[in-house]
């Protein structure tokens, strides 16, 4: 018995408290700014796209780091009611779950709609700006489908 008590105590899943997360915004900056080059130290542009350093650098108002975790935010809090209230199998089961959505075999130039991860994480209920602006098929960042998909399989 005083076996079993001792090996348990140090255990993190026994340190972690049952309470909620905070969802104060932690101040900082970039996380990483990841600017990916060809083989001469240029921006493969057909490859990865047009991309844009400015949202990145800094954020212009306090509650805008806020805004950008909000569903991040939101899922963890999920996740630490649902353990607390089901047990620690319900939010791993549910990660897996989730992971197994997003791992679905398409082609990687091919657009997503990810509705199986939607209805996993509720959120096929809602209808929010991301899902009329600026949607997959009408983007004007296509690489090219070859170069793509030689750039995932590690030919390119």
């Amino acid at each position: 018995m005083v076996r079993w008590l001792v090996l348990t105590t140090w255990h993190p899943l026994f340190i972690k408290s049952f309470g909620l997360p905070s969802v104060k915004p932690k101040p900082g900056g970039v996380e990483s700014l990841d600017i990916h080059e060809g083989h001469y130290g240029v921006p493969d542009v057909m490859t990865y796209g047009l991309s844009s350093s400015r949202p990145n650098v800094a954020s212009s108002h306090p509650l805008e780091q806020s805004e950008k975790m909000y569903t991040k935010n939101k899922e963890l809090m999920h996740m630490t009611m649902l353990r607390n209230l089901q047990g620690l199998h319900a939010p791993l089961r549910l990660t897996m779950e989730l992971r197994a959505a997003e791992k679905v075999g398409r082609l990687p130039f091919l657009p997503s709609s990810n509705f199986m991860r939607d209805v996993l994480s509720g959120r096929d209920e809602e209808i929010g700006f991301e899902d009329f602006l600026n949607t997959a098929e009408f983007r004007e960042q296509m690489g090219q489908p070859h170069a793509v998909l030689e750039k995932q399989l590690g030919i390119l």
